[in-house]
């Protein structure tokens, strides 16, 4: 179990100055996230910054030996290289850690945890005799990318079966941090007013571009990126050997990732009743009527006067929206989606605090 203090329970963030790092200290309020302590941990650059959070300032730590001394949340928003220098003893020192680094995402005895699909897997280790070993304690938030996709395809594996998913993707700059969302303004400034342009944080001008390239190349001509949706996809699915390929695209958008799903499925289907399932999945809100131009967007969402044709705009909302959903007729069993979430909500920071609560509720079941 779980002892909550007076006032909650004392939480630490690795990585609380970067964007999802912020986003999850704004999470953690809107969702009144039971919090007595907040220990906000960064690099040595950061350590002394002040953050103003819940109405109190919180100097912000460096990461040394003793940090996570009473700690019973660690929550992990930093590079691969620091959470395997630092997960072990977060989690060591008896914090359940939740790491959204791709260090232990397929470490085959650290779950990659989506809650509404394989919350069981926290269940496990939060039962009574649950935690056998440190890793017991360390849960894995998926890539971004991968996260909204498996939510959308859940019903439809239920339902259908896969057979195989093509998926390409179209992710905003926030991706790859607040220097590339800098980059994107100061390029766009720079091309409307005729000036040269310089990529620093990207391969290649993403003003007014798209670039097929998120992460490093492999040996196969794959990105990092495109593997970690193909692999991530099949271990929380629990389908290994799931016939997915992914091509990752970076946009010139400074939230939400979007992507295009071509699914073939097992058994055939009829889109009604596809939408239904999709509108009765738990984190899905489908977003779908041609006739008003209603499908998802990445922008900001804006609530109406009227419901005439405005669309869902997917930025700050926790929602995966799905939306164009259709028939491919060029082969059997064919279904296209388009799907968009917010990548620094649901795809990260969101996600996160979400597996917090889901152990919270398994370990005070009162």
């Amino acid at each position: 179990m779980i002892a909550a203090g007076k006032n909650g329970y004392k939480i630490a963030v690795v990585g609380a100055t970067g964007a999802v790092g912020r986003e999850l200290l704004a999470i953690l309020l809107e969702r009144n996230f039971p919090v007595s302590e907040l220990i906000p941990l960064a690099s040595p650059r950061s350590a002394g910054r002040v953050i103003d959070w819940a109405g109190k300032s919180w100097n912000c730590r460096a990461l040394e030996s003793g940090c996570f001394e009473g700690v019973d949340f660690a929550f992990f928003d930093a590079s691969d290289a620091v959470s395997k220098e630092w997960v072990p003893e977060a989690a060591r020192a008896g914090a359940w850690v939740i790491d959204n680094s791709a260090t232990y995402r397929m470490d085959p005895e650290v779950p990659l945890l989506v809650p509404e699909i394989n919350a069981h897997e926290a269940l496990k280790r939060a039962a009574p005799g649950g935690i056998k070993s440190w890793k017991d304690r360390v849960f894995a938030g998926p890539n971004c990318s991968t996260v909204q996709l498996v939510v959308a395809l859940k019903p439809i594996l239920e339902n259908w079966g896969l057979k195989r998913v093509v998926v390409s993707t179209y992710q905003s700059v926030s991706g790859a941090g607040t220097a590339a969302m800098e980059e994107l303004r100061d390029q766009v400034q720079a091309v409307l007013h005729g000036h040269p342009v310089q990529p620093k944080v990207l391969q290649h001008q993403i003003a007014f571009n798209c670039i097929p390239h998120i992460g490093g190349f492999k040996a196969d001509g794959y990105t990092s990126e495109e593997r970690k949706v193909i692999d991530e996809s099949r271990k929380i699915l629990n389908q290994p050997s799931l016939r997915i390929t992914a091509t990752a695209i970076r946009v010139p958008t400074f939230s939400c990732h979007a992507e295009s799903v071509n699914i073939e499925t097992e058994r055939p289907f009829e889109i009604k009743a596809v939408m239904e399932a999709l509108a009765g999945q738990d984190g899905v809100e489908l977003k779908d009527d041609p006739s008003r131009n209603l499908y998802p967007l990445n922008t900001v969402h804006q609530e109406p006067e009227n419901a005439e044709g405005v669309p869902e705009g997917g930025t700050g909302k926790d929602p995966v929206y799905v939306g164009r959903v259709r028939r491919d007729e060029s082969v059997e069993n064919g279904l296209n989606l388009w799907v968009v979430s917010d990548n620094l909500r649901k795809g990260a920071a969101l996600n996160a605090i979400q597996i917090g609560e889901l152990l919270i509720r398994a370990t005070n079941p009162t």
